[in-house]
């Protein structure tokens, strides 16, 4: 347990969280838990039991699918604006992914009895973990577009978008084999990519630092994937 709370760690920090009803929220309040979320924690491996929900705030998670060689890709991202263990009330209790701590940070965590509690009174905590579970399918059907259909840079740009929405600051700790562990290509693409937008301006990148420059740049270089994804959040999330 964390002994003191930021603005950013608090609880109101994850959109989930800010959106439920306050008898709601009051109600689970007790049993949170604020965790910290360091870089590259695993929080479930391939088919194992989910005993708790994650709610990120300043930390990132990134739900990856390891293939029997090792290698993996990432088939959607967590951090503020959502929830970790969709499967334990969409009746599955385990997944097929990985899910791992791509950016360090903080988070709550709710045991997953509690969680299946508040989800099986059919009310709003239902409709909403609902709701973000169809936002969660269309960032994932997108992603699958978009690592087939579209330019590295593209995807790139997508990604760090992606992870700069859901970050406290303007500075990723990230390193290119992470990236390309992520997009699930090689190192060297991550290198070519990240260089060219370095040259153009867009990012600063050092040891392991990724600092955003430009982020309309960043935008107008980045494929429609990005915005679909980024609307139908706001979409079915705003509706709470």
């Amino acid at each position: 347990m964390v002994a003191t709370i930021s603005a950013q760690q608090a609880p109101m920090h994850n959109r989930l969280l800010a959106a439920l009803p306050q008898e709601i929220f009051e109600r689970i309040a007790p049993h949170m838990e604020l965790i910290s979320m360091p870089l590259g924690e695993v929080l479930y491996e391939s088919g194992g039991q989910l005993h708790h929900a994650y709610f990120p705030t300043t930390a990132i998670v990134s739900l990856r699918y390891v293939m029997e060689n090792g290698a993996s890709v990432e088939i959607a991202g967590v951090g503020n604006d959502g929830v970790v263990g969709i499967s334990l009330f969409m009746g599955g209790n385990t997944t097929p992914s990985q899910a791992t701590v791509c950016a360090g940070g903080y988070g709550y965590r709710l045991k997953a009895r509690l969680m299946m509690e508040e989800f099986n009174r059919a009310g709003p905590m239902m409709r909403l973990m609902l709701r973000y579970t169809q936002a969660l399918i269309t960032q994932m059907s997108q992603t699958a577009a978009c690592n087939r259909h579209h330019s590295m840079e593209q995807q790139v740009c997508r990604w760090l978008l992606f992870t700069l929405d859901r970050s406290p600051s303007h500075e990723l700790v990230m390193t290119q084999e992470l990236i390309a562990s992520m997009l699930g290509v090689r190192r060297e693409g991550i290198t070519e990519t990240a260089g060219n937008l370095q040259r153009a301006g867009l990012i600063s990148y050092r040891r392991g630092h990724i600092t955003v420059l430009d982020r309309a740049g960043l935008e107008s270089r980045t494929c429609e994937c990005y915005n679909v994804v980024k609307k139908e959040f706001h979409r079915l999330l705003s509706e709470a």
